[in-house]
């Protein structure tokens, strides 16, 4: 079976990195054999980079997530254009809005986005982009920004069939996750059946959206062939061709194999 790539994880959340070296070892043993850790703000972000200057299988994203938008000044702007060099920081993210709990005022998030969107491309990286119940603003800010130059991912995606092709037009790839397997997500599902082959990437989000049948539980990276076998199941396509087309996209997508080369 092909490796699998998890394009969106949480390792240095409290509930996976106490047992971090468990956690690794289980997602080898599972075929899982890169990650990429995606900050939510500054200190998740160092902490990322540093668990993948210490790890071969993590890579980082760093950036300011939406709920922690109010802190993202010049000087935090400042700080994570010069992490962005570094050898195995491969996008901004996640970044956007979220309109479900508003711990930022959405004023501030949008500003946040925008901002963060201007630094990934003044940067040349992808983005990785957190929706929730925004769906009309984050495509309005993406619209105004133009099609990515640099790509990116619209993670944990659960919008219609419309908003995905409004994504592929914006030269954004297809996150999906454990929601895939929930029984009532089938909206989740025609996504899924949708997307082009090239335009998928997988994902955990862990330690959140365990899939069946671990929902409710800690999410982690070995969970994916989960998330894996039901796509395949869904487009009709054999699993070990659905993980090669996606890790190929990752890997396209967050330069991974050049990123392995050039460290």
């Amino acid at each position: 079976m092909p490796e699998l790539v998890d394009t969106h994880v949480h390792l240095d959340h409290p509930r996976l990195r106490p047992s971090l070296a468990e956690v690794l070892s289980l997602a080898r043993q599972m075929g899982v054999g890169k990650m990429i850790n995606v900050g939510h703000d500054l200190e998740s972000s160092l902490a990322g980079i540093d668990l993948a200057d210490e790890n071969d299988c993590i890579w980082a994203a760093i950036g300011v997530h939406p709920h922690s938008a109010a802190t993202l000044d010049q000087a935090a702007l400042d700080q994570l254009a010069a992490l962005a060099p570094r050898s195995k920081v491969v996008a901004i993210g996640e970044i956007g809005l979220d309109y479900h709990y508003d711990y930022s005022p959405r004023s501030q998030q949008k500003e946040a986005f925008r901002t963060q969107l201007r630094l990934a491309a003044d940067l040349g990286l992808p983005v990785i982009i957190h929706q929730r119940e925004a769906e009309e603003d984050v495509l309005e800010i993406l619209d105004r920004a133009g099609p990515l130059r640099y790509g990116g991912v619209l993670h944990c995606f659960s919008g219609s069939l419309a908003t995905l092709d409004s994504c592929l037009a914006l030269n954004l790839s297809i996150g999906l996750g454990g929601m895939v397997t929930f029984a009532k997500a089938e909206a989740v599902r025609a996504a899924a059946r949708a997307v082009p082959l090239e335009r998928l990437v997988l994902e955990t989000d862990c330690p959140y959206l365990a899939p069946h049948p671990h929902r409710g539980k800690t999410n982690q990276p070995a969970y994916l062939p989960l998330v894996a076998a039901q796509i395949s199941r869904l487009r009709g396509i054999e699993e070990g061709e659905l993980i090669e087309a996606c890790k190929e996209n990752a890997q396209a997508l967050f330069g991974l194999a050049k990123r392995i080369k050039g460290r």
